[in-house]
């Protein structure tokens, strides 16, 4: 039993097996997916798959790479969309001071502070994309202490988690918790308590061990699952239930 909390099957990578896969993943125990937008057009095609999947649901937003693109049109679009139902978080947003070529940083601290307050504005959850910008989305997360959410794929350290937790925020583990380097997201996982750990694919990228390098799916979310049933020393089947209650919880699903 998985709930995958932040995945992108409107990625091209799955263009030609997209029912394939999805008919296998209902088959395979996944109880529900949360679709992120990353461009307005994954935004629009989040809601498409969440209207046609019963076990799917949406998050629109623009994706820090994409902040140049918010608009007042794109953000009234956003409103628009995140009125259907099954639209259960403004995401993926937030900060990505990695690749030189993103928008400039003010530009995306902009962005993702016009994000948040159509979140506040509706009263959705967001879905945090943070990325070598730790201290920035920190500050911009304590400006909005209406708006909960989930810190996604989490990078940073166990000080960082311990302020997001602060804030009522959840924390995404990825496959990177298999990996063999992963020493900084273990200890992070050792002081995030179970009721604020959520699990994610990032599909099609960051996929577990043994499947690192190939095109990652939400039913290899068990092998995230094995890992923290190891570091907190629970039962895997625990971890499945409670990870499922966390993201419904989160998302009022």
């Amino acid at each position: 039993m998985i709930f995958d909390s932040h995945a992108h099957y409107d990625d091209e990578s799955f263009n030609e097996d997209r029912e394939q896969v999805i008919k296998e993943l209902k088959e395979n125990g996944i109880v529900g997916i949360l679709n992120c937008g990353a461009a307005m057009e994954g935004a629009r095609d989040s809601v498409k798959l969440a209207d046609k999947y019963d076990f799917f649901y949406a998050a629109v937003g623009l994706h820090p790479e994409y902040a140049d693109k918010l608009d007042e049109a794109a953000v009234e679009e956003l409103r628009q969309l995140a009125k259907n139902p099954k639209v259960k978080a403004i995401g993926e947003i937030g900060l990505d001071y990695y690749y030189e070529e993103n928008p400039e940083r003010q530009v995306q601290r902009e962005a993702f502070r016009r994000q948040m307050e159509l979140a506040r504005e509706l009263g959705l959850p967001v879905v945090i994309h943070d990325r070598d910008a730790h201290g920035d989305t920190l500050e911009i997360i304590k400006d909005f202490p209406e708006v909960k959410g989930v810190v996604h794929c989490f990078s940073g350290s166990p000080e960082f988690a311990k302020e997001c937790l602060k804030m009522g925020y959840y924390v995404g583990f990825t496959g990177v918790v298999t990996f063999k380097n992963a020493k900084k997201v273990i200890d992070v996982l050792k002081v995030v308590p179970m009721d604020r750990i959520l699990v994610e694919t990032d599909c099609p990228y960051m996929a577990p061990v043994p499947y690192r390098g190939k095109r990652n799916r939400s039913d290899y979310i068990k092998f995230i699952i094995e890992k923290i049933s190891e570091i907190k020393e629970i039962p895997t089947e625990q971890v499945e239930i409670i990870t499922i209650g966390n993201t419904k919880n989160l998302f009022k699903i």
